[in-house]
């Protein structure tokens, strides 16, 4: 493995952490595994991390299987071991029911916010006050833009949002990490690839705007930071 790709994750990964002050001696983390490279990458940055800082967390990953057949949970299960880590499986029916023919205009609207539900409550069982989640850089350029295409607002993901007043909130340390670094970290550490069964998994929107992004990315390599950077850099003055 590249060291230098595995230390600028790690150092983009500290300077999230530190930078919005996401995680505190003696958490209990709940950890949102999707079985994709950037859940994993996750829990796998904050396990190492433990070896090498002043403080000591407990990390719990948690899967929310949405209940399409041909699911990946058992495999999950036993990878998760592999690593070291009990995975709760939560099973149910929530892709079924947000993908019913009554609710096809926005079925992943549907599908997330059961999901993100459920994860509260499980956080709850558990004593987690904090939920972390696999979002990267790109994941909160492309929110903002599907937020401002189809939703008619400018908001996106913020790296740490709480919730139920304090209560629970929830963390996203590779907010300051590329989804090109994740995919090659996933690469060079051979994790497991799962089959999303989903069946809107090749045409969602976030998909329509990945390609647009990736359009403008290219033509200027400059575009990514910028847009990242604007986000925190916004002019009331100059907005309706």
């Amino acid at each position: 493995m590249s060291q230098f790709l595995l230390k600028s994750v790690n150092r983009d990964v500290g300077k999230a952490i530190h930078h919005y002050d996401m995680i505190s001696h003696g958490d209990r983390i709940l950890v949102g595994v999707s079985g994709g490279k950037d859940s994993l990458t996750l829990l796998w940055i904050l396990n190492e991390r433990l070896s090498r800082i002043p403080i000591e967390y407990k990390l719990f990953p948690v899967y929310i299987d949405p209940g399409f057949p041909d699911g990946f949970a058992d495999e999950l299960c036993e990878y998760s071991r592999r690593i070291g880590f009990d995975l709760w499986v939560e099973k149910t029916d929530y892709g079924i029911v947000a993908h019913n023919a009554a609710n096809l205009e926005n079925p992943c609207f549907l599908c997330a916010r059961l999901r993100r539900k459920r994860i509260f409550e499980i956080a709850d069982e558990l004593d987690c006050k904090k939920v972390a989640f696999g979002h990267h850089k790109d994941d909160i350029i492309e929110t903002f833009f599907l937020n401002m295409c189809y939703a008619g607002n400018i908001s996106t993901m913020r790296p740490v949002q709480s919730f139920f007043k304090g209560k629970i909130s929830i963390i996203r340390p590779l907010a300051y990490v590329d989804e090109d670094r994740t995919r090659r970290l996933a690469k060079n550490w051979e994790f497991p690839v799962f089959h999303n069964s989903c069946p809107y998994a090749d045409i969602s929107k976030r998909k329509e705007i990945k390609q647009l992004l990736n359009q403008l990315y290219k033509s200027n390599r400059k575009i990514r930071g910028n847009i990242f950077r604007s986000l925190r850099n916004v002019n009331p003055d100059y907005l309706l």
